[in-house]
C-alpha cells in the first residue's frame, strides 16, 4: 500500500508549486518533503513531479495525485463524522466560466451555509473540465463529456442555451437588406483555442475562416463587450435577462446554441461531495433547460 505521507507530500508540492512552500504547509523540512517524494518515486518506479520552475505532476504523478486527493477527501469525511470533528473537507471542482457567472452562483450560496467546508474552483472551458478529473486536479467537474472518466460517475444536468446577439447599432451597420455580413462583421470570442460557440454559428452560415475577432477571456467581460457593441457573441440566456425584449440587444439570425452539461465526480461517497452534488442538481433544475 502506498504511504499516505508520501501521497500527501505529492499533493502539497503540486498545489504549492514547490518543495519549500510544500514544507511550510506540512510543517516539516524541505529535505523531508524531498525524501518523501523520492521514496514515492522509488516505490512506483516513475518520476512523479517536475523539479524545474513551478512543480507539475508527470503523467504518472497525475494518476497518484487523483489517489492522494481522493484519500484526503475520505479522511476528512471520516474525521468529520467522529466526535470532535476533524479537518475541514475541501471540495475541488472544475467549472466553466459561463456556469460560474450564472447558475453555479446558487451552488456557492449553498456551500456558504455549510460549516467548515472549503470550496476551491478551477475554471476551464466546459469541453475541457473532464481533463481536470483525469489529471486528478479536482474531485468533480461540470463538463460536456457524457462518457465517465475512469473511476467517476456521470449525471446529466440539463441544457445551457446560448443566443447570438449584438447591439441595435451593430446590427444597423452589419445587416444589409436583412442579410448579416457574417464574413466581415467582428465577433467576440472568449478563448481563441477552446471557445467554439461562435464558430458553430459561423459554420452554419458557411464561414470557415475567422472574421475580425476580439478575445475577451472573462464571462462578465465578454457580456460587457457584446453589450458595448464591440462585436456579436453568443450569451447564455441567464446573462441576457430581458435585454432582447427591451430592445437593448437584438438576435443575430435565428440560431441558438445548446450545450449539454453533466456533473462528473469521483466515486468517493463522502458527505461533502454528496451534498455538493445535491446543490448542483437543485440549481441546475431551476436554471438549465
Amino acid at each position: 500500500m502506498l504511504s499516505g505521507d508520501r501521497l500527501e507530500a505529492l499533493a502539497a508540492v503540486v498545489e504549492e508549486e514547490g518543495f519549500g512552500a510544500a514544507a511550510s504547509r506540512l510543517g516539516i523540512t524541505q529535505s523531508a518533503v524531498s525524501q518523501r517524494i523520492r521514496a514515492l518515486e522509488q516505490e512506483v518506479g516513475h518520476v512523479v513531479v517536475t523539479r524545474e520552475g513551478p512543480c507539475r505532476p508527470t503523467e504518472q504523478g497525475e494518476v497518484l495525485l487523483g489517489l492522494a486527493r481522493g484519500m484526503a477527501a475520505l479522511e476528512a469525511d471520516a474525521l468529520g463524522r467522529l466526535a470532535g470533528g476533524g479537518a475541514a473537507p475541501s471540495l475541488d471542482v472544475g467549472v466553466n466560466a459561463d456556469s460560474l457567472a450564472t447558475w453555479f452562483r446558487d451552488v456557492i450560496d449553498a456551500v456558504a451555509g455549510w460549516r467548515d467546508t472549503r470550496l476551491r474552483l478551477v475554471v476551464d472551458d466546459e469541453h475541457h473540465t473532464a481533463g481536470l478529473l483525469r489529471a486528478g486536479s479536482v474531485l468533480g467537474a461540470i463538463t460536456t463529456d457524457p462518457e465517465p472518466v475512469q473511476g467517476c460517475s456521470v449525471e446529466y444536468l440539463g441544457l445551457m442555451r446560448y443566443l447570438p446577439v449584438c447591439t441595435p447599432g451593430f446590427a444597423a451597420r452589419w445587416r444589409a437588406g436583412g442579410r448579416w455580413r457574417w464574413r466581415e462583421m467582428p465577433v467576440v470570442q472568449f478563448d481563441l483555442r477552446k471557445d467554439d460557440l461562435q464558430n458553430r454559428v459561423l459554420r452554419k452560415h458557411g464561414v470557415r475562416e475567422a472574421p475580425p475577432t476580439h478575445r475577451i477571456p472573462s464571462s462578465e467581460g465578454f457580456a460587457h463587450a457584446v453589450r458595448a457593441g464591440l462585436g456579436w457573441g453568443s450569451l447564455p440566456e441567464a446573462q441576457l435577462g430581458g435585454a432582447v425584449e427591451r430592445g437593448e440587444l437584438v438576435r443575430v439570425g435565428a440560431d441558438v446554441v445548446d450545450v449539454k452539461l453533466y456533473w462528473q465526480s469521483w466515486r468517493l461517497h463522502t458527505l461533502a461531495l454528496g451534498r455538493l452534488a445535491d446543490a448542483i442538481h437543485a440549481s441546475a433544475a431551476i436554471h438549465l433547460r
